[in-house]
């Protein structure tokens, strides 16, 4: 007796270990319970998309077939020679455990880390849309990137087909980054923004896209920090209480450090040519001089600080990079290294278009 998963069975499979997360995150705030249903609805509508594409062979009398190297089950279907790929049914389970784990422990951790000192509300939408000189939004879009990325290679792993993959992985990550800004709306410090939705869209849209376009990620989403040296004083204070005075708190925070790259692999372009198959160049952006979300003015009691001394600016960053997932291995091990690794920039020369300057940096991180 053959017993296969299909998409419904992800569907449903979903619809019970999502709700761990969303109940988790019930302690975190306290939502609405309309709210709560449309955030529950909108997960369990995301992860279910894939169902359709799903090719139903219940019918169907079938050869069963186990590719031992990549222990995965393929059917033959009656007088053809096609195979269908079948989801590994324990790998299934596996990956929807994890996500249901991971979301929640994550919603828990990023409650500790940014949301705990402030107090809760009602539902509120805010317009931080001119904030960090947008790269805050451009964090959004690249955190959503990844987070599909990984999501998609889990779903592969399980051995659904490639549809579902794109799917179900492509919009794990607008989903989760949803759930956060349910969070945001329901903090006094923040709130529900669209600009945050739009920038989400875009990040799961770029692997979606290229994965229907051309079945591979040309373009890589990256990041690279540096940890910003502030003058003592006023805005050595600043930053700390702004930032956190951790390495990961500023990781997180401070915008003045972080750079986001599309980085494009040549060869996937020029495919006659004799250029290395893990050569990129990748474009940055960043920012800098910034020492609060809008302006450098702020507050502390009763007194009132103005920096406008310091200006805040716009940089544009080129650089050469490489590919790790193009480097060409038998290890297991490597590749997932070189996986997780290509959601990072490589530290290499830059050049820096600045305040309207051009500069050179010998290594830029």
């Amino acid at each position: 007796m053959l017993i296969s998963i299909n998409g419904s069975t992800v569907s449903l499979l979903m619809s019970f270990c999502l709700p761990a997360p969303l109940l988790l995150l019930n302690q975190v705030v306290s939502l609405t319970s309309a709210a709560y249903r449309y955030s529950a609805f909108l997960l369990l509508c995301l992860f279910s998309m894939g169902s359709s594409a799903q090719t139903r062979t219940d019918s169907l009398p079938l050869e069963v077939i186990r590719h031992a190297s990549l222990d995965t089950i393929y059917t033959r279907v009656p007088d053809s020679a096609a195979y269908v790929a079948l989801p590994n049914t324990k790998r299934v389970y596996t990956v929807a455990g994890l996500h249901a784990g991971i979301y929640g422990g994550s919603l828990l951790l990023l409650n500790q880390a940014w949301y705990k000192d402030y107090p809760k509300t009602s539902f509120q939408t805010f317009n931080d849309s001119k904030e960090w000189q947008q790269v805050d939004k451009v964090g959004h879009a690249w955190s959503a990137y990844q987070l599909s990325r990984a999501s998609m290679a889990s779903w592969k792993w399980a051995g659904l087909n490639r549809n579902q993959q794109i799917w179900l992985g492509g919009m794990s990550g607008f989903a989760f980054q949803t759930v956060i800004e349910v969070l945001d709306a329901h903090s006094a410090e923040w709130g529900w923004s669209w600009s945050d939705i739009a920038a989400n869209t875009v990040g799961s849209g770029l692997l979606i896209g290229q994965e229907l376009a051309w079945a591979e990620q040309r373009i890589s989403f990256k990041f690279s920090f540096h940890k910003m040296n502030y003058s003592q004083g006023m805005l050595e204070q600043r930053a700390n209480n702004l930032f956190g005075s951790s390495l990961p708190e500023r990781m997180l925070k401070d915008y003045n450090g972080q750079t986001y790259w599309l980085s494009a692999n040549l060869k996937s372009f020029f495919k006659q040519s004799n250029l290395p198959p893990w050569l990129n160049i990748a474009v940055g952006y960043g920012a800098g001089g910034m020492l609060g979300g809008f302006s450098n003015t702020w507050a502390d009691g009763s007194t009132t600080f103005t920096r406008n001394d310091v200006q805040r600016v716009r940089e544009i960053y080129l650089a050469p990079d490489i590919d790790f997932t193009r480097i060409r291995t038998r290890s297991k091990l490597l590749k997932s290294v070189f996986f997780c690794l290509n959601a990072f920039k490589l530290p290499a020369p830059t050049l820096v278009l600045s305040n309207g300057k051009m500069r050179l940096h010998g290594l830029y991180f």
